[in-house]
């Protein structure tokens, strides 16, 4: 979406209102459910233009540890500096690249800046709760609907010689 800020730059306006939706693929097993909803404004206080939006959608994925559905509602806010093209020089828009959004041509495409906010913001783990106890790693039983009677301790089997040997040790003091 491109943003129409000429108003902004020529003076008519010192405030604009932003509210659009755009489409943005799904993260890694997670589905989006509908348009992502952008919406905010973009103040102008004598030459200096300071954006400020609040990103929102729903979304169904998994639990990681139980693998049951979660659908849940994300919201971000988005802010950066608004600026002209030309303004600062190409080293310092890398340098400070999550401080700027850059105006072209009287438009503001901030799409691209949006979809990594997205991105760097969105949980990397989904639970259905926090206290979720996960699967059995044995028999995969959901252990939030109860014990699955699997043996809890398993003994490692690099000591397997040694317990063998124990054991061994034992049945010669009984005999």
């Amino acid at each position: 979406m491109k943003l129409d800020l000429r108003p902004l730059l020529r003076g008519e306006v010192s405030r604009m209102p932003v509210s659009f939706t755009f489409s943005f693929d799904d993260i890694d097993g997670v589905t989006i459910n509908g348009d992502v909803k952008v919406f905010g404004e973009i103040v102008d206080n004598a030459g200096y233009m300071r954006m400020t939006l609040e990103i929102s959608f729903n979304y169904t994925g998994e639990c990681a540890r139980c693998l049951d559905p979660v659908n849940g509602h994300f919201s971000t806010e988005f802010e950066r500096t608004v600026v002209d093209e030309g303004t600062l020089t190409e080293e310092q828009l890398e340098n400070n690249v999550d401080e700027y959004a850059v105006i072209s041509n009287g438009f503001l495409d901030v799409d691209e800046q949006l979809a990594e906010e997205i991105l760097y913001d969105f949980p990397r783990r989904l639970l259905c709760s926090e206290d979720c106890p996960g699967l059995c790693p044995k028999c995969g039983k959901k252990l939030g609907e109860g014990e699955c009677g699997c043996e809890k301790h398993e003994p490692d089997p690099r000591w397997a010689v040694l317990r063998e040997y124990s054991e061994k040790l034992k049945e010669e003091e009984n005999n």
